[in-house]
């Protein structure tokens, strides 16, 4: 399973990751990039499936992989814990660990990496500076290049196929008009758009 695993993970990470992976079997489907997750795990029988978007950096493809074996572990070990519950974090810190060096990630990620794993989330994005920094190094690859707090006032911007006026910021996230429709809607600061 690793060698397919290749293109889409950091060089450094390759022996580390195929051990993780060995530990308990799965199934695992890399599939088109989604816009409401970028990886699930089921719990089926015989094989429990992982699936993982296509359209991940290598830095993020390999976390939320790493985050999906850690609810395979998880729902294993212990089947009645909550999904991002306690079990699942401890699991999640433990299989990153000895991803955690300069070999797998630049140093500005690692420092905000070490950050994230005192205490995981269930997503990245909860963390605005690692979910910016993962978002540029996806952006890299495609014209989404700016955020939505760089932006002024009244300016538009294009995010999922939709246009959008910003209008202004509420405490943690910006309230924009949908210009298509007239609504309203509340987008986070860190989300990734194409500035029109």
């Amino acid at each position: 399973m690793i060698d397919h695993l290749l293109p889409y993970i950091p060089p450094a990470a390759k022996d580390d990751l195929e051990f993780v992976i060995n530990k308990h079997p799965f199934q695992l489907k890399i599939v088109k990039g989604r816009k409401t997750k970028r990886g699930d795990f089921r719990p089926l029988k015989p094989l429990c499936i992982i699936t993982i978007n296509n359209n991940l950096s290598k830095e993020q493809f390999l976390i939320t992989l790493v985050h999906e074996i850690a609810h395979l572990h998880t729902h294993i070990n212990h089947p009645k814990a909550k999904p991002h519950g306690k079990e699942w974090k401890l699991c999640f810190k433990q299989l990153m660990l000895c991803f955690l060096t300069t070999d797998v990630f630049d140093s500005e990620l690692l420092s905000l990496l070490a950050k994230h794993f005192i205490n995981p989330k269930a997503t990245t994005d909860s963390d605005m500076q690692l979910s910016m920094l993962l978002q540029q190094k996806n952006n890299e690859n495609t014209k989404q290049n700016c955020f939505i707090f760089d932006l002024e006032p009244h300016v538009l911007f294009e995010i999922n196929h939709r246009v959008f006026k910003l209008l202004h910021k509420r405490r943690t996230r910006y309230e924009c008009l949908e210009i298509k429709t007239n609504k309203k809607f509340l987008i986070k600061g860190n989300a990734s758009v194409k500035l029109l």
